[in-house]
């Protein structure tokens, strides 16, 4: 945590300790929206954090590159350790299960993007929607 401080007061701000919980209730999640992170640091055991110093926090953590979000449906963003996101999210439409697959998935895709536009894609906040093997057999 010494590190993430001299990291804050880099860019003018502070180790509060707001945002060690925050980045802690992250880590353990795994992924979590802002909502669950906030019911998470609710229950560490320390005082009330209002949602609103929350999504504060996830920016500032993000800024810093300490965490990252993907958006896995229309509704908030998922956050999840920057050193996290080394996979695609895999979104079914039928029942909402949501799976991993490693970035290296996504290889082909992103050469042949850059080859045609010239465009280096990010896909580490990437989500793919589709219908899991399940539902799939359900359709058939």
């Amino acid at each position: 945590m010494s590190d993430l401080g001299a990291r804050l007061r880099a860019q003018g701000k502070r180790l509060t300790s707001q945002r060690e919980r925050v980045l802690a209730a992250v880590g353990r999640l795994g992924h979590g929206t802002p909502e669950e992170i906030a019911d998470a640091v609710a229950g560490d055991g320390g005082s009330a954090v209002p949602a609103s110093t929350v999504y504060r926090a996830l920016d500032a953590l993000q800024e810093l590159g300490l965490v990252g979000h993907t958006h896995v449906d229309h509704r908030a963003p998922s956050y999840h350790l920057a050193d996290h996101a080394t996979h695609l999210h895999l979104v079914c439409r039928g029942c909402g299960w949501v799976g991993e697959v490693d970035l290296d998935a996504a290889d082909e895709l992103v050469t042949r993007v850059d080859e045609r536009l010239g465009f280096a894609a990010d896909v580490s906040h990437a989500a793919i929607h589709g219908l899991c093997r399940s539902c799939r057999e359900k359709s058939s």
